[in-house]
């Protein structure tokens, strides 16, 4: 999901593509942004590749 996202992809084409629901889609981003403790998708994708989750 984070690499569909970070390649651009809205929030409800990556919803589509992974047959889940938009406002899933929605939840698990924030939950991810809680976890790393970040406020952008931006900063949770650089949190993401410097732990090597990409």
């Amino acid at each position: 999901m984070l690499t569909l996202l970070l390649a651009g992809h809205t929030d409800a084409a990556v919803a589509a593509r992974l047959g889940v629901s938009l406002r899933t889609v929605q939840r698990r981003v924030r939950h991810l942004m809680n976890l790393a403790g970040t406020d952008s998708r931006i900063l949770l994708g650089w949190y993401a590749r410097d732990r090597g989750r990409l």
